[in-house]
């Protein structure tokens, strides 16, 4: 049996393969491409394919795809063989340089946003050479970017590259002031922790809106979720753990540093988190872990859940966005080191990301807004959707210092005493964690907590860059002109903190004051819905912003635009239509059936002892016949809203409608639909309850 060391990224055609297989020139050739992003020498890539050709049909492949990133926020692929006919009637296997560089997938039918009309079919594929080729099944997959035959971007991984471009060249021009002349290149790096659910098939195919939409869209309250925090942590159960252990050795397989694993808040939740890797190829590697998770479930009878909110009354799901920025030689300029106040380089980053937040936070609100995630933040279990920064009180105390011109004298270690002298004795850390903040800084990092479980990363971390490449570009453009360096520096960070600390919030989020204090006296925004936030991409600012780095063309922000719009609106019909569908057909049908049996049995009851007066049955069948008028109305309701949305005129309109009209009338069939559950005998419910599905891996 081969240990983890040994086939850890066996699947991938990664640098030691490529190390083993080029000559000295192709290869210093290719790493200068992967590490200084210069241009790929045709020849070159001739040489690439070739051995990763050799390489991958070696290990059993038989097919190559371009695997890439659209806007449905999940991945896609069109396989060719490599299979070429030869003049003696058999074939050879080819793949040249050329099909390495670019492909050619029909692009009509993936969203554009009125980029592109239905019968313009063209788009392009084009490898991006600095994350790495890989093997799943028997396809070699080539990560690519993806866009349209006008060179718009049709996906998430062009503009992540861009804005991983627009970092660096502004990272390079601070870097220089400061006297560094060697480093090359300047990187973000991210480690996304996924949360996840985990229930039997069996549950999964009995509950409709779980197949349809991901989440449940009924269901009370169980006797028993989360309230005894019994979950968090606890002992993984062999199923799960089984699960859990195949799922680490298919992500090892590929190269995926999967580091963590435990159960979370939620009956039946559980988080997976890897070591950090370059942001692009974090944000690949994210979107295969969620393909693997679902893949290795089905094998073991389990059924991933990845929607943000699958059970109403337990936590969601998220996922951790863990963002620093790198040298090309391993500098963290996220690291304070241990006299903060004294590293000016660090203040100067810190202070770029303060006024970036500050500055963008719609767009970092925009990053994460699905219609799943609208129901999980700000629900205590997640950030709120008011953004802060929370930076502990040592980094607040020497901000605080600078921005009054008085000395720091720096945080005292505390040793804790642990009463046992068994115990080893160790430093406290100067600053508490803040589970509760959408933008937390972690010691050498910040943590993004707002995205949902099931977001690609790309979106987050495209403006997460861009608007700190913007902060850097800013700062550059005094730096660089400044007679006196050292004392613009100062002022410069000075007057960042004095603009931008009402963005610093190191208390608790949930709390109701907070959320007040914030919109009412900081003046930070609060945009609760996807319909609130996304037109806001379109703001002049934004656009301003975004273009003059290169990240996003206008043509692109717009169709961006309208495809989030139309996707939150599409994925809220579907469960409007699902919900209508099942109380029609199985909620109401099914408290009707037993209400009728009810009087049955009472009816007979009455016959053999005509002085009982039944009350208990006539009060239960009345609650009974009300609640399915109640049902019946509330179907019919929502229904009638779901039409007339086919009336409104315009993407911001129709969002504002799913919002205000559709999503409470859902709310409403939903109470009615919840509390005949509580009523209705169990037999005679149609499909299983929260109890049932959340409890039923053992």
């Amino acid at each position: 049996m081969k240990t983890v060391s040994e086939y850890f990224g066996s699947m991938v055609f990664d640098d030691r393969v490529m190390k083993a297989t080029f000559s000295a020139k192709v290869y210093a050739s290719l790493k200068q491409t992967i590490d200084e992003g210069k241009e790929l020498d045709l020849n070159v890539a001739n040489a690439v394919a070739a051995a990763m050709k050799d390489w991958a049909i070696e290990k059993g492949a038989t097919h190559f795809t371009h695997w890439f990133q659209p806007l449905t926020g999940i991945t896609a692929e069109k396989h060719d063989s490599f299979i070429s006919p030869s003049p003696d009637g058999g074939v050879i296997m080819e793949f040249s340089g050329k099909e390495l560089i670019k492909g050619e997938p029909d692009a009509s039918s993936f969203p554009s946003g009125g980029l592109r009309a239905t019968f313009e079919a063209r788009g392009y594929t084009a490898w991006d050479p600095t994350s790495y080729a890989f093997i799943k099944g028997k396809t070699l997959c080539i990560p690519t970017a993806f866009c349209s035959y006008g060179g718009h971007a049709l996906d998430k991984k062009t503009p992540l590259l861009r804005s991983m471009e627009a970092l660096n060249k502004q990272a390079l021009r601070i870097l220089r002031l400061f006297g560094n002349d060697t480093v090359k290149r300047v990187v973000s790096s991210v480690g996304p922790e996924q949360e996840y659910f985990l229930i039997t098939k069996e549950m999964y195919d009995a509950r409709p809106d779980l197949r349809f939409t991901g989440r449940t869209l009924f269901g009370a309250k169980p006797p028993k979720g989360q309230e005894m925090d019994d979950h968090y942590f606890g002992v993984i159960k062999p199923r799960v753990a089984a699960y859990m252990a195949e799922l680490n050795e298919e992500l090892w397989k590929l190269g995926i540093l999967a580091k963590t694993e435990h159960n979370e808040v939620a009956p039946a939740q559980h988080e997976l988190a890897p070591i950090y890797s370059t942001t692009n190829v974090a944000t690949d590697h994210n979107q295969l872990t969620m393909e693997i998770m679902q893949k290795v479930a089905s094998r073991h009878g389990l059924v991933c859940l990845l929607h943000e909110k699958p059970f109403a009354g337990v936590n969601g799901s998220g996922k951790h966005n863990n963002w620093s920025i790198a040298t090309s030689d391993g500098q963290n300029l996220l690291s304070p080191g241990e006299t903060p106040y004294e590293n000016a380089q660090f203040l100067l980053f810190l202070c770029a990301v303060i006024k970036a937040v500050d500055d963008y936070q719609d767009l970092l609100r925009i990053s994460v807004a699905t219609a799943g995630n609208d129901h999980r933040l700000g629900a205590n279990e997640a950030p709120p959707a008011v953004i802060s920064i929370f930076l502990g009180d040592e980094l607040t105390a020497v901000l605080d210092a600078i921005e009054t011109d008085t000395p720091y004298k720096g945080a005292e270690k505390t040793q804790l005493k642990l009463g046992v002298h068994v115990l080893p004795k160790f430093n406290r850390d100067t600053t508490d964690r803040n589970r509760t903040s959408p933008f937390a800084f972690t010691g050498n990092k910040f943590e993004f907590r707002m995205l949902g479980s099931s977001n690609s990363i790309a979106c987050a971390n495209i403006m997460l860059n861009s608007a700190v490449a913007e902060s850097l570009k800013i700062y550059a453009d005094k730096l660089e002109g400044a007679k006196d360096f050292e004392s613009t520096l100062h002022e410069m960070i000075k007057q960042t903190i004095k603009d931008h600390k009402r963005i610093i919030f190191n208390g608790n989020g949930y709390d109701d004051a907070w959320i007040k204090e914030a919109t009412e006296v900081r003046g930070l925004l609060n945009y609760r819905t996807t319909a609130d936030c996304m037109p806001h991409l379109l703001d002049k600012k934004n656009v301003d912003m975004l273009t003059s780095h290169k990240v996003f063309t206008v043509e692109e922000l717009k169709s961006r635009c309208e495809i989030m719009l139309e996707n939150y609106c599409k994925s809220v019909v579907i469960e409007a239509n699902t919900m209508i569908d099942m109380a029609k057909t199985q909620i109401a049908p099914a408290v009707e059936h037993f209400a009728a049996d009810l009087a049955k049995n009472a009816a007979a009851k009455k016959a053999l002892l005509p002085a009982v007066s039944c009350t208990y049955e006539s009060s239960l069948i009345f609650k009974l016949s009300e609640l399915t008028d109640r049902i019946s109305f509330a179907a019919d309701e929502l229904q009638s809203a779901v039409i007339a949305l086919h009336e409104v005129d315009g993407i911001i309109p129709e969002s504002e409608t799913v919002r205000d009209k559709i999503l409470p009338k859902m709310c409403g069939l939903r109470l009615a639909c919840d509390e005949a559950e509580t009523l209705t005998e169990k037999s005679y419910w149609p499909f299983p309850t929260y109890a049932d599905i959340l409890f039923s891996v053992r």
